[in-house]
């Protein structure tokens, strides 16, 4: 007999997927949609030089901001976890982390269209400072605008996790290897780092999953010039191309499930937490 909280994964997990596998090998035209087995949709996918084009480019998204995310998610954790004593202290400075979610991601990313643009806040103070003679045109509508906006959006995904963990770390680990006559550096490299590596592990795949399938980001940040998986999806269904829309899902997917399961060969993440 199915339990309760099983019905509830495959009614809302399972059978959803279940059906974008079984349309991606329907057919399309352009009036209708043909209940047909075909791998026409997946021939023209791997067939078209655009589909690895679109897939480097969002690995390239995925890869520069993750880097970012990690650097300044590790610091403030770091920060918020070994310099600030007080319990009270971190809880509100982890709020104040929190405090740009509190409104949607779109408003977010928009925000930084105004800072970024020709006669933008940005561009103004760099003239007005002799940094620059003119506006400069590639912080808008370039792909520095959407690893920025990237970065703003997910840099909490990994921050969260990787805190977690290194709240969990025993301080006399610390204290032993600054008693053996260990440095900062070394204690970071040889203590914090590897006791910390499940919740870098788990910030990567959030980060990675989600710059992977977002669509919208890449559309308005980089002012249409740039297109990456999910912008390719977005497009097709757009035509109503649902067939050509499910094999570039089911594509994708696959993709960030090898990319996970290479992820957690590095570490046990149950085992470890």
């Amino acid at each position: 007999m199915v339990s309760p909280l099983m019905a509830i994964l495959l009614a809302f997990l399972v059978l959803p997927i279940v059906m974008i596998v079984i349309v991606s090998f329907w057919q399309a035209t352009e009036f209708s949609i043909i209940p047909a087995f075909d791998f026409e949709n997946y021939e023209f996918l791997f067939g078209s030089p655009v589909t690895y084009k679109v897939f480097l480019n969002t690995f390239k998204y995925a890869a520069i901001t993750w880097a970012f995310t990690l650097a300044i998610g590790f610091t403030v954790a770091y920060f918020l976890a070994f310099h600030v004593r007080s319990l009270t202290w971190q809880i509100a400075l982890f709020l104040l982390c929190t405090i740009p979610f509190w409104t949607s991601n779109i408003i977010r990313m928009i925000s930084w269209i105004p800072f970024l643009g020709r006669n933008g806040i940005a561009n103004s103070a760099l003239i007005s400072w002799g940094v620059i003679d003119e506006p400069v045109e590639w912080l808008l509508f370039s792909d520095f605008a959407v690893i920025l906006a990237f970065v703003h959006l997910y840099t909490l995904f990994m921050v969260v996790p990787i805190f977690n963990t290194m709240m969990r770390i025993d301080k006399s680990l610390i204290e032993a290897a600054r008693d053996a006559g260990a440095n900062g550096v070394q204690i970071l490299w040889n203590v914090i780092i590897p006791l910390t590596k499940p919740g870098i592990m788990i910030g990567t795949i959030f980060v990675v999953t989600l710059v992977m399938g977002d669509f919208i980001t890449v559309r308005f940040m980089s002012g249409s010039q740039s297109a990456n998986v999910g912008r390719l999806i977005s497009n097709d269904i757009a035509l109503l191309a649902y067939p050509s829309a499910s094999a570039t899902a089911v594509v994708l997917l696959c993709t960030v499930l090898i990319v996970i399961g290479i992820l957690l060969r590095f570490v046990d993440i149950r085992k470890e937490l």
